[in-house]
C-alpha cells in the first residue's frame, strides 16, 4: 500500500469517528456531554491537527463524517451538537486550506442507523433509572417511554444500504472536482435540511412539533 502512494505523499484523511445517544437535554450529565465533544468533535480536530502539514504538502484531502442532524434534531441534540461544531469547524478549514491546494469536503448522510449501528435500541427503563430525582419531579415514566418508542421507530427506517456513504467517501477523496458537501439522504429528509434552511425558525419548529406529537 505505502509503495502504490509514494509518488503522491499522505494524500487523504478522513475523520470518521462518532458516537450517538438518545436523551433530552436534561436528562444528560455533563460527563455525557464532554465525552461526546472530546469524541465527535475534539478527536476530528486532534487527528486533522496531527496530519495537517503532511496534507498541506502533497496538496491531499480531508473528508469529515457529518450528518444531516446538523441542521435540525428530533431526540439527539447531543448528536447534532457535535455535528453542527464539525460543520462549522470544517468551513472554516476548507476557505483556510484553498491556498494550499488542499480540499476539504463534509459527508452529510441522512438515516443509516440499521447500516452503522451506531445507535442502539433505546430503554426507556434505563433512560428512565438514571434520571435524576429533579428530572423525575418535571417527568413521568409514561413520557420517556413514547419519547423511546418515537427514537426507535425511526432507528428501524433507518437505510441499510451503507455503501452510498461510502461511495460519497471515496468520491469526496479520489474526483478531480470534489463537492464541498455531499448529502446522502432521501427525499424526505432533503425536505427537511431545505425547510430547515431556508424557512424562519418558527417553521422548522412547528414541523419538527409536529413530528414530536405523533
Amino acid at each position: 500500500l505505502l509503495s502504490h502512494f509514494s509518488s503522491i505523499g499522505f494524500w487523504g484523511l478522513v475523520n470518521n469517528a462518532g458516537i450517538s445517544t438518545f436523551g433530552e437535554t436534561g436528562w444528560l450529565p455533563m460527563e455525557t456531554y464532554e465525552k461526546f465533544a472530546d469524541v465527535n468533535l475534539l478527536g476530528s480536530i486532534r487527528t486533522t491537527l496531527a496530519f495537517l502539514p503532511l496534507l498541506r504538502k502533497y496538496k491531499g484531502r480531508i473528508v469529515f463524517m457529518s450528518s444531516i442532524i446538523a441542521y435540525f434534531t428530533l431526540g439527539n441534540g447531543i448528536y447534532s451538537m457535535t455535528k453542527a461544531a464539525i460543520e462549522k469547524f470544517c468551513d472554516a478549514l476548507r476557505l483556510e486550506m484553498k491556498k494550499f491546494g488542499v480540499q476539504v469536503c463534509i459527508i452529510q448522510p441522512g438515516n443509516y442507523a440499521r447500516s452503522t449501528k451506531i445507535q442502539p435500541p433505546v430503554s426507556a427503563e434505563e433512560i428512565w433509572s438514571e434520571l435524576s430525582e429533579e428530572e423525575k419531579a418535571d417527568y413521568n415514566k409514561e413520557y420517556v417511554q413514547e419519547r423511546a418508542d418515537f427514537f426507535n421507530s425511526i432507528l428501524s427506517e433507518g437505510s441499510t444500504n451503507g455503501s452510498e456513504v461510502v461511495d460519497a467517501m471515496v468520491d469526496a477523496l479520489t474526483s478531480p472536482a470534489p463537492k464541498a458537501r455531499y448529502m446522502v439522504a432521501n427525499l424526505k429528509e432533503k425536505v427537511l435540511v431545505f425547510v430547515c434552511a431556508l424557512f424562519p425558525t418558527v417553521v422548522m419548529d412547528s414541523v419538527l412539533s409536529y413530528a414530536l406529537s405523533k
